[in-house]
């Protein structure tokens, strides 16, 4: 392990669906290492899938015990690699989720014994609810309607709690809801509810943290604009004006400072990790939150980031509530400035989608990639021919709240499959970016969250009516940059993807970065990333995360801001006459501080030290994406999986008729109906660019094995002994190398690498297809096809 730069250190935690990460940094945020448990893999016992339990009727839940084990294992594994003795502080963040705790829980977490593990002292009797519903549980609809119906309506509820139940049916409001109806021992038994994010810092201090306002926001109980528990809601979600009192009560305090120190450590950390006494825990916020505290975005920029749930995060000025969108407080204000706000876009159709499609059309994630870079943009060469796909497997969170199933469309036309199956995936992801795409213009079109500069340039500019685009009765044009992004930051694991950056930046037509993890100037080399193994044997690709390479980690985000926030809370600790501007201010000069030394450092060596301002020697600097497209796939991988009869595994049993699939990529009329035959698409120069060096040539095989489980990109970390490393399973992994294209020095000094340019030319072929887009979407979200 590197030899820490300071004697002070950072830690940050991140509680995701699928797994409990952590990343420490140093006193100028020099990124020290990773580390993460995967629960699938690390802790099977639990049988979770991804970290979740589903259940008949869209419930997902998780077991809370498995959290409080997974901690125990996490820092054991910290333990071996950093002196607990030298942290200073302790942020974090963690999914939408709430723990429901028994009486007993106090008693417990006051009297923990440093000769145990953590999760032989906090058991189940601990929790009312063993099984936490979490964000992806959609089975409260008819909580959020009852509760929207109670209280005047789905726009009066928007007033009152910033957030509208019907379109975010796993708000804790309605899930609350849904556990009093239908579990009343539960509800009988619980003394303290708390949110999973202070889970975790409320084990840290050993007593119940107060809930950080910012998250709070968010969870359709609390009025932001008076700035405390909306009465109104707490009873009708607790069933009586008696029970809402104790529902308050259970609830607890609130806390709007995320820079406070709550509480120190308790003594079972000091006594059995060796943790400072004086160390602190900081308010812990929402996962999302914690992300936009790691790219520390300026006010035109967005952060687009990929997991379990799709989502946009850009900052704002005012609070303007929208059925469209949430809008949050910052989570890391000083009191002294002028109130700012975070808004989120999000997609539950995110990560489950894409690894069903990988798992219909594909065997790997490389071959993914490798399908959505050949395919032309918008599914086809011709202008007048392009196709497209909806995959709502769970409800969504805006217009098309209330439909499931997946929808393709040609020429206009539903059809059963496309005629070229392998437009799969590209069509997917395509999907998926166009309506962020389009939903970030609107609300950025509204005014509550733009300069004025941007503004002005969108009254200048006037369009034709015939190219405009209409979504839900709202016009715009889709060929104005004003409402876009000056600079998208993506983080999550399929922005390791060359052919899904490349395409992000065309749809929004801006550039794209990624968060590095170590000082740039000596990050540049490409080195090989590591590989991940998903549950299926087959290796999935993630970014490295050893501190001399970069970019960091593409799922530590999170976790990197938690430890950015406690960094930040520290000093203001420590120092608080330094007062240093804004905590972006602050976190920017910190990085420009370590950017410079790095640059000192690299000056000193003797051998040539490749500078992210200029392209990497020796190397190959794709035009549009710095991430390379050399992507290396297992022998027998093929772009498409075929089985049974050559139809796809995944497509079995789903009554498509398909017939045997031959080796040119056309359906055959062998052994009953099938779908209309029509010949498969030959990779353009248009397409062949984005990444130069991809084979074109694909080939559809007829070998099924070695399909993979339904994992999130990324897989599951399996760490060994190397600080935040993993371990390769037998079969060689697919990688991606990551190599950056010409960044300028004043993005480079704060942290991020630019991975991916805008081509205009593809940007207006996007803009040129998203009226269609729009129309057949709000199609679908009316269930009129």
């Amino acid at each position: 392990m590197m030899k820490p730069l300071s004697s002070n250190l950072f830690l940050g935690f991140e509680l995701a669906t699928e797994q409990l990460r952590a990343a420490i940094v140093d006193e100028d945020l020099t990124v020290l290492g990773y580390e993460a448990v995967d629960f699938d893999n690390e802790l099977s016992e639990y049988q979770t899938r991804n970290g979740i339990f589903t259940t008949a009727g869209d419930a997902c839940t998780t077991p809370v015990d498995m959290w409080v084990k997974a901690l125990d294992v996490l820092l054991d594994k910290l333990r071996d690699k950093i002196d607990f003795g030298k942290i200073r502080a302790i942020g974090g963040s963690a999914q939408p989720a709430t723990v429901w705790w028994t009486p007993e829980a106090i008693k417990i977490l006051a009297n923990l014994t440093a000769s145990e593990p953590l999760h032989t002292q906090i058991t189940p009797k601990a929790f009312s609810l063993l099984h936490t519903p979490v964000a992806q549980d959609t089975s409260t609809m008819f909580q959020a309607r009852a509760l929207e119906a109670t209280l005047g309506g789905p726009q009066a509820v928007l007033q009152r709690v910033g957030t509208a139940p019907s379109v975010n049916v796993s708000l804790p409001a309605v899930q609350a809801m849904k556990i009093r109806e239908g579990n009343a021992e539960t509800w009988s038994k619980t003394a303290k509810v708390t949110f999973a994010s202070n889970f975790l810092n409320t084990i840290f201090l050993g007593s119940f943290a107060p809930l950080g306002e910012a998250e709070v926001s968010g969870s359709g109980l609390w009025n932001l604009k008076k700035r405390e528990w909306d009465q109104d809601v707490l009873d009708v979600v607790a069933g009586s004006k008696e029970e809402g009192g104790r529902f308050r009560k259970m609830l607890g305090e609130v806390e709007s400072f995320g820079g406070k120190d709550i509480g120190k450590v308790s003594s079972y950390f000091v006594e059995r990790y060796g943790f400072d006494k004086d160390a602190f825990v900081t308010p812990f916020t929402s996962d999302h939150l914690s992300t936009y505290l790691a790219a520390c975005p300026s006010p035109n920029d967005a952060i687009l980031s990929f997991g379990p749930q799709d989502a946009v995060i850009t900052p704002a000025t005012q609070y303007a509530p929208s059925i469209l969108y949430n809008v949050y407080p910052h989570p890391a204000q000083d009191p002294r400035e002028d109130k700012r706000y975070v808004v989120t876009l999000t997609s539950r159709n995110a990560d489950s989608s894409r690894t069903l499609v990988r798992d219909l059309y594909t065997k790997s994630w490389s071959a993914f990639d490798r399908l959505v870079s050949v395919i032309a943009p918008g599914g086809s060469i011709g202008l007048d021919d392009k196709i497209f796909s909806f995959w709502l497997l769970q409800p969504e969170n805006s217009a098309s709240a209330l439909v499931r199933g997946i929808y393709r469309f040609e020429t206009g036309v539903k059809v059963n499959e496309f005629r070229d199956i392998r437009a799969n995936p590209r069509c997917l992801v395509e999907s998926q970016v166009l309506s962020l795409r389009v939903r970030y213009a609107k609300m950025r079109e509204s005014g509550s969250f733009n300069s004025p500069k941007i503004n002005t340039a969108s009254k200048k500019k006037k369009t034709p009516t015939s190219l405009l685009a209409y979504r839900m009765g709202w016009a715009f044009d889709p060929y104005d940059t004003a409402n876009l992004p000056s600079k998208l930051i993506v983080v999550g694991s399929v922005g390791n993807f060359p052919s899904v950056v490349s395409l992000v930046a065309d749809v929004f037509n801006s550039p794209v970065y990624v968060p590095s993890g170590a000082a740039p100037s000596v990050t540049s080399t490409p080195a090989t990333p590591k590989a991940d193994a998903s549950p299926g044997g087959r290796l999935s690709p993630i970014l490295p995360t050893d501190p001399a390479t970069s970019p960091a980690d593409a799922r530590s985000a999170a976790a990197m801001g938690g430890a950015y926030n406690a960094r930040w809370a520290w000093r203001r600790s420590v120092r608080p006459e330094d007062f240093n501007g804004s905590f972006e201010d602050e976190i920017r000069g910190l990085l420009k501080k370590r950017w410079v030394a790095a640059q000192k450092a690299a000056a000193s060596i003797t051998l040539p030290v490749p500078s992210l301002l200029s392209p990497v020697g020796g190397y190959p600097q794709p035009k549009r994406s710095g991430l390379s497209s050399s992507v290396y796939v297992e022998e027998e991988t093929s772009p498409v999986a075929l089985t049974v009869n050559g139809v796809p595994p995944g497509l079995m049993g789903l009554g498509l008729g398909l017939g045997h699939l031959n080796t040119g990529g056309q359906l055959s009329k062998e052994d009953g109906p099938v779908l209309p035959t029509g010949r498969a698409r030959t990779p353009t120069t248009s397409s062949q660019a984005t990444n130069s060096t991809v084979l074109t040539q694909l080939s559809i095989g007829t070998n099924a094995s070695g399909m993979t489980a339904m994992t999130s990109p990324g897989g599951a970390q399996t760490p060994n002994s190397g600080f935040g490393a993993a371990t390769p399973a037998s079969a060689a992994p697919s990688t991606l190398v990551i190599n950056m294209l010409p960044t300028e020095e004043k993005d480079a000094q704060i942290g991020l690498c630019k991975v991916a340019d805008a081509d205009r030319d593809s940007f207006v072929t996007y803009a040129s297809i998203v009226p269609e887009f729009c129309r057949l979407e709000s199609m679908v979200a009316k269930a009129i096809v």
